[in-house]
């Protein structure tokens, strides 16, 4: 048989095979008449009976792309998750080697240097402008699944490939050159090896908001926290066959399922959670996560569909222009360019554009990028406050604006000014008389004289004088009538003696008396106890978690918590006071379908960020709990992570002081991004924190994890957070914190 032949042959079982397995047994069929016709083929012609076999050939080539095309319409959510898992899918390296023109792999190949999960390349675009040839840099950064290649991990990268990442992303500033970001994960790989799983991928949301170069992502396979490690961008495009959630659909079918102990969700289950969720292109072009689809050949994108990566290249280029030209500041030209790029006849690469931007234009991109994810998801949530409340907070805000930019960006700024002046004259008034009594010190020294107070107030004993508080609290957990005994959880381990439960929940505030592990408290136990009496102002109360995938029964669980606690979502926001130090608080409640965030929680978080720069006042996070993102959003949900990140920024380089502190148990997508990414970062001792929990990590990674792998003492080793706490020393270190951190202004600037 002809060598040729023989490929054809080849490439034409393995689109069968790759039928076969995406459609998980459906369509039998189809695939047998394929199957059939094939086998047929390939006997005469290594027969010899084959009059003409390359007609022949095209003849059973045609058959196979129209059963492809007639199956394309029958795909269902879950169906494209297996295209975009299927080794035949292009990956990263077919990407590098078929869209650029040349490349560089940087950054370490192994699992030494670089987690090879984590591709990274400086690859180069060539454009032309008439005659004139220009070469175009871009940073290339991507999870690499390869074809089957088991040591890349399925795209799943640990902390130090997303750290690599973060790194070269600061070389292409640097360089002022376009990001290209490509996303084919599952989700990162959930270790808490330095620098944790969860702080990486804070760190690099963070400073992707603050990126002064064009960002542009791409989006296959976008899983959770892992997509979002890199997906902060200008300009967000998605694979047509791709998708794009908070968590897998076999992921929320366990957490659906209720499944435990290895048990697994039935393949009804699966299919059921992937339609629900709301996962698609579609979808998300519709909901405003993405700005573009690029078109697959059907059944998605396979290494040889040349035509497939000359379509992405076009939009790659065009997404970067765009960004470019979106920020050029007269509104004609830049609505004259961009009416030029988005016409289908153009011809991209002979459109030359410039990519480098000036000092101000970099300004506007990161202006622009923060307001686009500030904006998203808003319609999620239920606002429920009354048009007239929302229009006086409004108009409110409009004529407050200018008296706040004169009192704090004129008045305190030239009154500190004119305070470090004095301060400074005052030195040297007290230097000049010390020097003009110099010898009347020396005389008075040899004269007789009797021994002072001071000398008796530093040989005397000190007094003991009492706090006031007398182990006093302002509010007692219900569970202090809880007239039984209850045994610590270290007792095995400490010899902790029984605990009587008015005592344990009253008096020594669900702390254990010998070793000190903490019970869980209510959140009211912290608003009560560790703020003023009385100080305690709550806005934002209207706002309420809701259903807007309306997923199938979730409505009847988030009127449940609703009527469990009292609240209308699982983030409590307020003003408080401190010793009559003024703050803004976000409080994620545990309490709450497990402090789960959902658009309704993030909206508002991010309020109460603007509020607290509105007003000059610290922002502090206290995190009584929290699972993760809510997976019955779907991507409402996890566009929180990146959307309440760039609050966090704007408002800490507004000058704000943000502070956090974990209580209980805080996993996934909030600490691997708006929480992980502050400066100051405390918990309270005996809770738990990190990326996954300990059955997330075994079915992920398959392997057992140490007894307390999350506990907080692990978290302050690697950094994560800076200090542990006692709960019933949290308003006396939270006041220490904010005035030694934030100083007499409780602002850095």
């Amino acid at each position: 048989m002809d060598n040729n032949i023989e490929k054809y042959l080849q490439n034409l079982r393995e689109r069968l095979i790759y039928l076969t397995d995406i459609f998980a047994g459906k369509h039998g069929d189809s695939a047998a008449l394929l199957e059939e016709k094939l086998t047929a083929f390939a006997v005469r012609v290594r027969s010899g009976n084959c009059e003409d076999v390359y007609a022949e050939l095209s003849t059973v080539e045609d058959l196979v792309a129209y059963v492809e095309r007639r199956l394309e319409k029958t795909l269902t959510p879950m169906d494209r998750v297996r295209v975009v898992r299927h080794p035949q899918r292009v990956c990263l390296r077919d990407i590098l080697e078929n869209v650029y023109d040349n490349f560089t792999e940087v950054g370490g190949q192994d699992e030494h240097s670089l987690d090879p999960s984590m591709l990274i390349a400086r690859a180069i675009i060539t454009r032309r402008r008439g005659k004139k040839t220009y070469m175009q840099s871009v940073m290339v950064i991507g999870q690499e699944k390869g074809h089957g290649a088991e040591y890349r991990n399925g795209g799943s990268v640990k902390p130090w490939g997303n750290a690599k990442a973060l790194q070269y992303m600061s070389v292409a500033e640097t360089e002022g050159i376009p990001i290209h970001a490509y996303i084919f994960t599952p989700g990162s790989y959930p270790i808490e090896d330095y620098p944790g799983a969860a702080q990486q991928i804070a760190r690099n949301i963070y400073n992707m908001a603050g990126l002064r170069v064009p960002v542009v992502v791409v989006i296959s396979e976008g899983g959770s926290g892992g997509a979002e490690a890199i997906g902060l961008a200008d300009r967000r495009l998605m694979l047509s066959h791709g998708y794009y959630s908070v968590i897998s659909p076999e992921g929320a079918a366990a957490i659906e399922g209720r499944l435990k102990n290895g048990e697994r969700a039935t393949p009804e289950l699966i299919e059921h959670c992937a339609a629900n969720l709301n996962i698609l292109a579609e979808d998300n072009l519709k909901f405003g996560y993405i700005d573009r689809i690029v078109q697959e050949p059907p059944l998605g994108a396979r290494p040889w569909h040349f035509d497939f990566f000359r379509s992405l290249r076009q939009e790659v280029i065009r997404a970067t222009d765009e960004v470019v030209i979106s920020t050029r500041k007269i509104p004609v030209l830049r609505g004259l360019a961009l009416a030029r790029h988005r016409s289908p006849e153009s011809d991209i690469d002979n459109l030359y554009i410039r990519w480098g931007l000036s000092a101000a234009a970099k300004a506007r991109l990161v202006r622009r990028r923060q307001q686009k994810f500030l904006r998203l998801s808003r319609q999620a949530a239920r606002d429920r406050r009354p048009f007239v409340t929302k229009t006086a907070t409004a108009f409110f805000d409009w004529i407050s604006k200018p008296w706040v930019i004169v009192k704090y960006d004129f008045y305190h700024k030239h009154q500190r000014q004119i305070s470090t002046l004095m301060e400074e004259i005052n030195n040297e008034i007290d230097m000049l008389k010390y020097r003009l009594l110099a010898p009347w010190r020396k005389l008075s020294r040899r004269l007789p004289s009797r021994t002072d107070n001071k000398a008796r107030e530093l040989t005397a004993l000190s007094s003991w004088k009492e706090d006031g508080r007398s182990h006093r609290w302002n509010y007692i957990s219900p569970r202090y009538k809880i007239d039984r005994t209850l045994t610590c959880p270290n007792s095995e381990s400490y010899g902790c003696l029984d605990l009587w439960g008015p005592d344990l929940f009253a008096e020594f505030a669900g702390v254990c008396s010998h070793c000190g592990y903490h019970f869980p408290m209510e959140p009211e136990w912290y608003v009560n106890n560790v703020f003023d009496a009385g100080s305690v102002f709550e806005f934002n109360s209207e706002i309420e978690a809701g259903n807007p995938l309306g997923f199938p029964g979730f409505s009847e669980l988030v009127a449940r918590a609703k009527e469990k606690t009292g609240a209308k979502s699982g983030c409590m926001t307020f003003e408080a006071r401190i010793d009559n130090i003024k703050m803004v608080v976000a409080m994620l409640m545990g309490t709450f379908r497990g402090g789960s965030v959902g658009a309704a929680e993030g909206y508002k978080f991010v309020e109460a960020a603007a509020r607290a720069a509105k007003k000059r006042y610290p922002f502090l996070a206290y995190v009584h709990g929290t699972a993760g993102i809510r997976i019955q959003e779907g991507t409402h949900g996890v566009i929180q992570m990146p959307r309440c990140t760039v609050a966090v920024r704007r408002y800490i380089e507004a000058g704000g002081l943000y502070m956090v502190l974990y209580d209980t148990n805080s996993f996934a997508g909030p600490v691997a991004s708006f929480l992980g990414c502050s400066p100051y970062q405390f918990a309270v001792r005996s809770s738990n924190i990190g990326f996954a929990g300990p059955g997330v990590i075994k079915e992920t990674t398959g392997m057992d994890i140490p007894p307390k792998y999350h506990r907080s003492y692990r978290a302050l080793s690697r950094g994560h957070i800076q200090g542990i706490w006692d709960r019933r020393q949290i308003r006396a270190n939270i006041k220490q914190a904010l005035l030694t951190i934030g100083g007499r202004n409780l602002y850095y600037r």
